[in-house]
């Protein structure tokens, strides 16, 4: 049972609605759909509330991309949370914009929020929600998930954000394995 779930972006205004930060973003409709306070634990945005009589955790790390196992890492110990029991939401270039992906454990895939993570867990073996952004091959691949979202993914950029916060809803409410057959199409 998902007992963490983190939403993984950079903190401040430079990096708001930028491709890299839609864990961020999806994480927020999430705070807001459950009406949540955030403070500041764990090197990062941290909330913690019933869901279904059980506690759960909120988590955007303040420590940037590349250092997002950090933070997770400090707060899934001072839990004692299973690895299986973390949930990662991120953005994923190899997947289509529009397009979300559940799965339950996997590599960091160039990933560096990704490579953070598994290096402070000591393992690949938690959940993650891949939010696809695509890639566009005219630009370096820095300059791309730093960059704000074309025209025309703009208009779709909200439904796709709460299209993320259900499926995350989905896993709390009925578990990974069902809601990846609903997602995962």
């Amino acid at each position: 049972m998902i007992k963490l779930v983190a939403g993984l972006g950079n903190p401040g205004d430079k990096y708001k609605n930028t491709r890299h930060n839609i864990g961020f973003d999806v994480i927020d409709i999430l705070a807001e759909r459950l009406n949540i306070s955030w403070s500041d634990k764990y090197d990062g945005a941290f909330a913690e509330i019933k869901y279904n009589k059980e506690k759960l955790f909120l988590l955007k790390p303040y420590t940037f991309m590349n250092l997002s196992g950090k933070s997770v890492a400090a707060a899934a110990n001072f839990y004692k949370i299973i690895h299986q029991d973390i949930l990662i939401i991120h953005d994923e270039m190899n997947i289509p914009f529009n397009i979300l992906k559940l799965r339950h454990n996997g590599s960091a895939g160039g990933h560096n929020g990704l490579k953070s993570i598994i290096e402070c867990l000591g393992s690949q073996d938690f959940p993650r929600l891949k939010m696809g952004i695509g890639r566009d091959n005219s630009k370096d691949v820095i300059s791309y998930v730093l960059g704000k979202y074309k025209p025309e993914e703009t208009a779709l950029y909200e439904i796709f954000l709460n299209k993320g916060a259900d499926a995350v809803i989905d896993v709390l409410n009925n578990g990974l394995q069902k809601a990846m057959t609903v997602y995962n199409k």
